[in-house]
């Protein structure tokens, strides 16, 4: 392999990785059922009897975002 080639090879690698560190996780979903209207969170859906519901929230238990307050100085 010629040293040009590996240099890509890594150069690629670390663009990937770079982008990796930044991603954010998935946001959390609440998703209804066609059948019964059971509820539940969830980040994907359950299956093709499920549509979402309402969302996005934060975390596993589906909480309302959180508010960040911007205060000039």
């Amino acid at each position: 392999m010629s040293p040009a080639r590996a240099a890509r090879g890594l150069l690629a690698c670390l663009a990937w990785g770079a982008a990796a560190a930044w991603a954010a996780p998935a946001p959390w979903y609440y998703w209804r059922s066609k059948v019964d209207g059971h509820r539940l969170c969830a980040q994907v859906s359950p299956g093709p009897g499920w549509e979402r519901d309402g969302g996005p929230y934060e975390g596993p238990l589906c909480q309302p975002k959180r508010r960040v307050l911007i205060v000039p100085l």
